[in-house]
This record gives structure tokens, sequence and C-alpha cells, in this order.
């Protein structure tokens, strides 16, 4: 007995409540397709149906076997799928989506190589702060900077970023820097209303041990560039990554605030709905990010 085929003809029974439309869905005979149950219920020693001339109903054994068999059937599903994708010519329309910022910065100037290497693909990027619904608004693939991602999602970690806490020179000649993260209160800050959190700022000490304030926020944005302009202009503190302000700290147009505390690394992440029927312009996609940003990121 084709034990994998016999799988697959028992799931489509129970799927279809009835032999005969189980036949019709499998392009075989009702008579096979009682055979095939027939013979794994015998390798098996157990009842997986309970038949009556109306209607099926599953045996407890048949229920824990179903939940099994499907497993096994998407399983092998996936393991074709990516055979038959490693063959596939990258080709169609691949919607990728990215944060402002970063996009601006650190992805458009990769896309005239991914075009000139991936000529059948056609690129549709989107470049949008808040964090979108893959699945619900149609995209193929996201750039996110995110700590751990999202358990809904695939991803794979394309890099890494700090963030820092920093203000222009001119800032702090007028109004000193802040000592401690309880200094913070005394001063005017600028909040990013994507962050985890808005009005308290963490960060570690050496030890690590968390201290947490309530800062005053002269301004709230959802773009990272619009509060580093407000900070190279004099007016406030911000909190942002390395990847948006570093070649303003390395200019020292930006100069780091309490160094002696820290906030954790938040990875740059490939991410996609599934693995499952994965696509090669997503593949391919997914790996030139990775190459693109192998080593030590160029903000650091």
């Amino acid at each position: 007995m084709d034990r994998l085929r016999a799988f697959e003809v028992f799931a489509t029974v129970v799927g279809q409540g009835s032999f005969t439309r189980a036949a019709d869905k499998l392009d075989t005979s009702p008579a096979n397709v009682t055979r095939y149950v027939n013979e794994l219920e015998e390798a098996l020693g157990a009842r997986l149906l309970n038949r009556t001339s109306r209607r099926l109903s599953l045996t407890e054994t048949g229920k824990t076997l179903y939940d099994r068999a499907l497993s096994i059937l998407e399983d092998v599903a996936e393991a074709e799928a990516i055979a038959s994708t490693a063959a596939m010519q990258p080709r169609g329309r691949l919607r990728v989506n990215a944060p402002l910022s970063f996009g601006i910065r650190h992805l458009a100037p990769l896309w005239p190589r991914f075009c000139a290497r991936y000529p059948d693909i056609e690129l549709d990027i989107s470049l949008v702060d808040r964090v979108v619904d893959l699945v619900e608004e149609g995209y193929d693939l996201a750039v996110r900077i995110s700590r751990g991602g999202s358990p809904a999602l695939v991803s794979r970690k394309l890099a890494t970023t700090r963030h820092l806490i920093c203000a222009s020179p001119d800032y702090v000649a007028r109004h000193g820097a802040p000592a401690s993260p309880e200094d913070l209160k005394d001063h005017a800050c600028v909040a990013y209303v994507y962050s985890d959190s808005i009005d308290e700022w963490r960060l570690l000490d050496n030890t690590g041990k968390e201290h947490s304030v309530a800062v005053r926020h002269i301004m709230r944005t959802n773009n990272g560039d619009t509060a580093r302009a407000v900070a190279l202009a004099g007016l406030g503190i911000v909190r942002q990554p390395t990847f948006l302000i570093g070649e303003d700290l390395r200019r020292k147009r930006l100069v780091p605030l309490l160094t002696g505390y820290r906030m954790p690394e938040t990875d740059v992440l490939a991410v996609y709905p599934s693995r499952r029927h994965l696509s090669a312009k997503v593949r391919v996609m997914v790996d030139f990010l990775a190459e693109a940003f192998r080593g030590t990121p160029p903000w650091d």
C-alpha cells in the first residue's frame, strides 16, 4: 500500500464528508477510495471512520490521524514547492514595504543593482513608517526595524542598529547635558510616535538595571527625519537609531548623551508571510538584501 496516497485519500474523504465526493475530487472510483481507507485501517489495526448510510464521523483514532495526515501532506507539498520554485526564473511584480527614512537612505541605492540583476522582476516599493499588514495590504515582503519581529511572519535578520540619545552641540551649550536618565525630565525632548515607549524612555546601565523616565515632549512625530531636523536645529533631545543619525554623529552635528547607558540593539529584518510556496522573486530579494547588509552596517 502507498501509505502517503492512503493518507491523502483518507484526508480527502474526511474533508469532503463522503467517499463518492472524495473519489470525484481525486479523479478515481469510489471503490478505489474505499479500498485505500480499508487497507489503512487494517494496517493501523484501528477503525478510523464510523460509517452510516447518511454520514461519516471520525473515531478518536481517526481524529488524531487526520490532524497528523494533514501536517504530513502539507510538509510534502512544501518540499515539492521548494524544489519546483528553485528551478523557476524570478519574475513578476514584487511589492516591498519599508520605513521611510531607512528606505531612502539605505535601500534606494540598492534597487538599481537589484533591477540589473533581475530584469524580469518589476519592483513596487512603498515607504511608510507604520507597520503594514502584509497579507491584508498585498505586500510580498517588508523590511522592518524591530526587536524580534512578529510571530505571525517569517523573518530573516539583515543587520542591527543601535538607538542613541543625542542633541546638537548648540543645545548642549545652552542647556547642558543630562548626567543621568532622571535629568531628562528637565529637558525638551522629541517623541517618535511609533516607538514602543513614547512617553517613557528606558535605558540600561552597565549592570543591566533598567532606568525609566517620563520625558517632556516639545513635539511628537511619526517620522525620524523630522525628529532629526528638530535636534539639528538645537531645539531638543532625540532618541533615534544609528542608521538615521550615524553620519551626524561622525560629523559632530549631533553629540551622544548619557553614554554610560544604553538601549537594546534593534534588528533590521526582512519579513514575509510564509515559507510555504515561497516565490522565486521573494527568495532572491531576501538573499539580495542579506548579501547587501552582510558585515558591519554602513551606519556604524
